[in-house]
């Protein structure tokens, strides 16, 4: 078992460790629900462990194809051990249906399925509210490397193509979703951070209920009661 030693950094859904491995880091998920920028928030037991273990299957399903992450190993029901990397300041969304932000910016009908994945740029910061960058604007403001960003384009397509499959199956639709990456110590790209029903729109297939953090955005039902009915559909 790694020994947990200094905390590096503490977000709004997760604290970060160091280990005895200066290239190793232990993520610890926290009960708190946020949303709106830190806007709304809320304490609700459990949700830490059950965006470990959703956040852990993906990336191990992510890992069994060939997808470069910094996921290690689930080490207990709210930490996982991780690679250092050198995060950069992009969020990668992917979309395969209507809803959310592409609703309000473009006038897309929420729940029109696009024709083939649309992926888009955002900076990561919480004071500007992630707004939406191209390629240039990554350039222009060193946000990543710029070969960095095919990688991250390809990386993204490929996790729709395994998650969409892979939650088809299992009766979900993957409506969208966001990935981030860095450099990982042996110099590759990789994705970083968490893979859960906090940072992807997931909906029953036949009801069209939402089962993620919409829930708690706009009151929609029990959070957990959401997260739960995914944690049981794919494990």
């Amino acid at each position: 078992m790694p020994e947990k030693r200094k905390k590096l950094y503490e977000g709004k859904a997760k604290i970060v460790y160091e280990t005895e491995d200066p290239d190793k880091l232990i993520l610890h998920f926290k009960d708190t629900a946020t949303a709106f920028d830190g806007v709304k928030k809320a304490e609700l037991k459990g949700k830490g462990s059950l965006n470990n273990t959703i956040s852990s299957l993906i990336f191990e399903i992510l890992h069994r194809h060939g997808i470069k992450t910094h996921f290690i190993e689930k080490l207990s029901d709210n930490e996982m051990l991780v690679w250092r990397a050198d995060r950069f300041l992009v969020e990668v969304v992917v979309r395969n249906v209507a809803a959310g932000s592409v609703v309000k910016r473009l006038g897309f009908k929420e729940g029109e399925r696009f024709e083939r994945p649309l992926v888009e740029f955002f900076y990561k910061n919480d004071e500007l509210h992630d707004p939406l960058v191209c390629e240039t604007h990554i350039e222009l403001m060193n946000l990543a490397p710029m070969e960095a960003i095919p990688v991250m384009r390809e990386t993204a397509l490929k996790v729709n193509d395994i998650l969409s499959k892979f939650f088809k199956e299992h009766g979900i639709t993957l409506v969208d979703f966001k990935l981030e990456f860095g450099k990982l110590p042996d110099g590759s790209v990789g994705i970083v951070d968490e893979i859960s029903p906090d940072s992807m729109r997931l909906w029953d297939a036949k009801t069209g209920e939402k089962l993620d953090k919409d829930r708690f955005r706009f009151d929609l039902g029990d959070l957990l009661e959401g997260y739960r009915k995914i944690l049981k559909r794919i494990s």
